[in-house]
C-alpha cells in the first residue's frame, strides 16, 4: 500500500510541475542596453561605424541615472560620452523628444523598437546643422 502512495505522489508532481522543495520559477528579468553603432555628422561630415560592446549606455528610469561604458581608444574618433555615470532626463515639446544629460539638451531623440537615435540639429530651440547623429542599437539581455 505504501509504494502505491508513493506512485501516486512522484505522478502527481510530476504531472502538476511542481518541485518538491517548494521553490517557485523566478521572474524573468531583461534589461536594456543601447550600443553605439554609428557617429554622422558635425562640422567635418565624419561617419564612424562602431562594434557592438564597444560603446554601451544603459539608462536607469527609474534613478535617472544612465551609465555609459566607453571602449574605444581612439581619442581622434567621435563617440559621443567618456564612460562614466550622468544624470539624465527627458523633456517633451509638443510631439517632440529631448535628452537632457548633466542639465544640458543632448539633442532630439527618435525611437524605434530596435534603434534610437539622437539628432544634435534637433533642439528645443530650433534646429541646427552641424550636430551629430548618434544611431544606437538596442540589446536585450536576460538577467538572473
Amino acid at each position: 500500500m505504501k509504494n502505491y502512495i508513493l506512485i501516486a505522489f512522484f505522478t502527481l508532481i510530476t504531472f502538476t510541475n511542481c518541485s518538491i522543495d517548494g521553490n517557485e520559477t523566478s521572474e524573468v528579468i531583461t534589461k536594456t542596453y543601447w550600443h553605439l553603432r554609428n557617429v554622422s555628422g558635425g562640422i567635418a561630415g565624419v561617419d564612424n561605424n562602431f562594434n557592438l560592446d564597444e560603446i554601451i549606455w544603459s539608462f536607469n528610469e527609474l534613478t535617472g541615472n544612465l551609465t555609459v561604458t566607453n571602449n574605444n581608444t581612439d581619442d581622434t574618433v567621435e563617440d559621443a560620452l567618456e564612460s562614466g555615470n550622468y544624470s539624465f532626463s527627458v523633456t517633451t515639446d509638443n510631439t517632440n523628444k529631448y535628452l537632457i544629460i548633466n542639465d544640458n539638451e543632448y539633442g532630439g531623440l527618435l525611437f524605434s523598437e530596435t534603434e534610437l537615435i539622437i539628432d544634435q540639429n534637433i533642439t528645443s530651440s530650433g534646429s541646427g546643422a552641424d550636430g551629430f547623429i548618434y544611431t544606437f542599437q538596442r540589446v536585450l539581455v536576460i538577467e538572473d
